[in-house]
C-alpha cells in the first residue's frame, strides 16, 4: 500500500461486514485508517468482521454510523442501499461512501456522498486483500480529490463515472464477470457428461487463453463453430443440450454471429445456414411445452 496522502488517519465505520465490506475495512486498516465499528448481523457476517476487522466494534448500524468520524463505508446489497442510507444520521463532516456498482450519489440523499466500486469479485477471505492493488474503482464523487486518495490509499487506480452511467457500467461487469461463472460451471458440467473426470484441467488452459485473446484483440479473437458458420456442428450441440442450457446457448450463439459478421469474422453469406439453425432452435426451445 503507498503512503497515506492524507492530513491523518480517518476514523471509519463499516455497515456490512459481508464479502466486499469486510475486507475493504480491513484494506483500509492497512493502509493506516481507523476502522474503529462495523455493523454485522448474521452469524457468518459476526465471524467474518471478528477474523478480518478484529479491532473493530460490532455494533448496531445507527451506532456505527455515530463513531465513523470520518468515512462511513456502506457495504450492503445495492437494492437495501437506500433504506439503509436514509435510516442513518452521521456528522457534519463524514463523508459516507457505498461501494454499489449499480447507483452513483442520488441513491444517498444529501449527505456528502461517495460512490466506490471495486472492479473486482470478493470471497470475504484475507486473500481477497492480495487482489486489490492496482485494480480499478468504478467512483462518482462530488469530491475527487479525496475520493482519489482514498483509492490511492487502497492500491486503486480510479475510474471516473458519470452519475447517469453507473447502471451501464456495473451492468458490463456484472456481465462478463458474473455470467462468466456460469458458463464455466455450465462448460465444466457438459464435459462431466461426456465423461470428463476433472474438467478444471481441460478448461483451465482453454479458458484462460481465450480471455487473454478476447481482452486483447477484441472481436478478432473469435474462433469455433460460430465464428466459422458450422450450421451442423451448432445444431448437434442444441440437440445434446438439456432443456436448462439451451436457452443460454443460443442467446450467446445469436450474439456470437452477430458480432463475427460484423467484425467480418464471417461472412453474411456462409452465415444464412448457421442463423436458419438458431431460428429454427429458437422458436422450439422458446415454444411452451
Amino acid at each position: 500500500m503507498s503512503a497515506l496522502p492524507h492530513a491523518r488517519p480517518l476514523v471509519i465505520g463499516v455497515v456490512g461486514a459481508g464479502r466486499v465490506g469486510a475486507v475493504l475495512g480491513a484494506a483500509l486498516q492497512a493502509a493506516g485508517h481507523h476502522v474503529v465499528a462495523t455493523a454485522a448481523v448474521s452469524a457468518a457476517s459476526q465471524e467474518r468482521a471478528r477474523r478480518l476487522l478484529p479491532q473493530a466494534a460490532i455494533l448496531p448500524a445507527d451506532e456505527v454510523a455515530t463513531a465513523a468520524e470520518d468515512l462511513l463505508l456502506l457495504a450492503v446489497p445495492d437494492d437495501a442501499l437506500a433504506g439503509v442510507a436514509a435510516g442513518l444520521r452521521t456528522g457534519s463532516r463524514t463523508i459516507t461512501a457505498h461501494t454499489s456498482g449499480a447507483h452513483g450519489l442520488a441513491v444517498l440523499g444529501e449527505v456528502n456522498g461517495l460512490a466506490l466500486h471495486p472492479a473486482m469479485t470478493f470471497t470475504g477471505s484475507t486473500g481477497d486483500l492480495d487482489r486489490l492493488p492496482g485494480i480499478a474503482w468504478g467512483i462518482t464523487a462530488r469530491d475527487r480529490v479525496f475520493a482519489a486518495r482514498l483509492v490511492t490509499d487502497l492500491g486503486g487506480v480510479p475510474e471516473w463515472i458519470a452519475e447517469d452511467a453507473r447502471p451501464t457500467y456495473h451492468a458490463a461487469l456484472a456481465h462478463g464477470a458474473n455470467h462468466l461463472v456460469t458458463l464455466v460451471n455450465e462448460a465444466a458440467d457438459l464435459l462431466r457428461a461426456a465423461g470428463v473426470e476433472h474438467p478444471d484441467v481441460v478448461l483451465s488452459p482453454l479458458l484462460h487463453a481465450a480471455l487473454g485473446n478476447a481482452l486483447a484483440l477484441g472481436d478478432a479473437a473469435l474462433t469455433g463453430p460460430v465464428s466459422r458458420g458450422d450450421a451442423g456442428t451448432v445444431r448437434k450441440h442444441l440437440d445434446r443440450l438439456s432443456p436448462e442450457s439451451a436457452p443460454a446457448y443460443l442467446a450467446l450463439a445469436r450474439r456470437t454471429a452477430d458480432r463475427a459478421i460484423a467484425a467480418g469474422r464471417l461472412r453474411p453469406q456462409d452465415a444464412a445456414l448457421l442463423l436458419d439453425v438458431l431460428a429454427t432452435a429458437g422458436a422450439i426451445v422458446g415454444s411452451p411445452s
